[in-house]
């Protein structure tokens, strides 16, 4: 008999693990509140496919950008494209790490890039610059990719209202499945560990020619980043793109809707000084276009974590993560679990070492 899957949210992590799930042999279908896929956050974000020099606070995020970065790439080859100059700098004075630390940190991890004293932009309270190179993801494409090869197990405009568990399965709006996954990073089931949700507003802005991509490393600072349109960027900022941190889901999205152009207004004020003190000519080449909303959901502390979580209870498998480029390791968990599950075959088992010392058996 073939094992069910529900799968509640379309964006990156449900559409990949339904995929990956149906090659295996599992009847799958996702279900999106929504009218497309990569809706909300997955497709509302800076469009970096990360491979790790943004999270130099924390090496599990690190290390799983970077072993799914090549991963995605050929798993999904038309789904990004190279940025030509994608540059990290650390300021001298406002990052939390210096430039040797956070270079240190960088070759440790296994992490290829190319120092340069070379400052075109006319950059400047800069310690030090490193060349990398990461890429744009193409949401575009990916939502068509999904869209199409998903189509016979996707229902869309479909909110998950009832989520029911007994001892033969687990029912989505009265519908049996062997095992649900919530890839809603928390909006409809409880995560198990200590998180917050955050509402964020990023802001587009217009650019006549290419320009480089630009991260400020590490601590409360801003980037500059292109997306799929290479004449369009978003800027962001660690202190100002927050709208706030609250502990239900509920709660952020009516903090987002409440957000007034007033607000809106003053946080572009806030966000266009802080990248200007680093990269004076920002504003001779870059025209405002508009505010970019999301919610992310993150883990209370300040390691910085963004690594990928998958927690299981009974038949509900719960996802999260902040990167695009761990879904792979989501994945692998959620196989892990179903091998579990369907073998009764359990990991664990009790020492019987000292048992063996006592009768004698070595």
């Amino acid at each position: 008999m073939t094992t069910k899957i529900g799968i509640i949210g379309a964006g990156w992590y449900g559409c990949h693990i339904g995929l990956s799930l149906r090659a295996l042999g599992f009847e799958v279908q996702i279900f999106e509140k929504n009218k497309r896929v990569l809706h909300e956050a997955s497709g509302n974000n800076q469009f970096r496919l990360h491979l790790g020099f943004h999270y130099a606070r924390h090496h599990s995020t690190r290390i799983q950008s970077r072993d799914g970065f090549m991963r995605f790439i050929e798993r999904y080859p038309g789904f990004s494209r190279e940025v030509p100059d994608n540059i990290y700098a650390v300021p001298r004075l406002e990052s939390l790490i210096d430039f040797q630390t956070y270079r240190l940190i960088m070759s440790s991890s296994g992490l290829d890039y190319t120092e340069t004293k070379e400052n075109n932009l006319g950059l400047r309270n800069i310690d030090g610059i490193i060349i990398s190179p990461e890429r744009v993801l193409l949401i575009a494409q990916a939502r068509k990719y999904f869209t199409e090869s998903l189509s016979k197990d996707l229902q869309l405009n479909t909110d998950v209202t009832n989520l029911e568990i007994n001892s033969k399965n687990i029912k989505i709006n009265g519908s049996p499945f062997d095992f649900v996954i919530d890839c809603t990073w928390g909006h409809f089931s409880s995560l198990p560990i200590n998180c917050y949700y955050e509402p964020t507003l990023l802001l587009y802005y217009e650019c006549g020619t290419q320009f480089p991509a630009l991260t400020l490393v590490d601590g409360p600072l801003g980037s500059l980043y292109p997306t799929e349109d290479p004449n369009i960027y978003t800027l962001s900022s660690v202190p100002h793109t927050p709208i706030g941190r609250y502990k239900t889901a509920l709660e952020a999205r009516a903090a987002l809707a409440a957000l007034s152009q007033q607000e809106i207004n003053k946080k572009r004020l806030l966000m266009e000084d802080q990248i200007k003190y680093y990269l004076p000519s920002f504003g001779d080449h870059m025209r405002y276009i508009g505010p970019q909303f999301a919610i992310k959901t993150k883990p209370v502390g300040n390691a910085d974590d963004r690594s990928c979580y998958v927690f299981r209870s009974d038949r509900l498998m719960t996802v999260l993560s902040g990167k695009i480029d761990t879904i792979f390791h989501a994945q692998e968990r959620v196989l892990n679990f179903l091998e579990t599950a369907l073998t009764g075959i359990s990991m664990r088992a009790e020492s019987s070492l000292r048992r063996e010392i006592e009768i004698g058996a070595f």
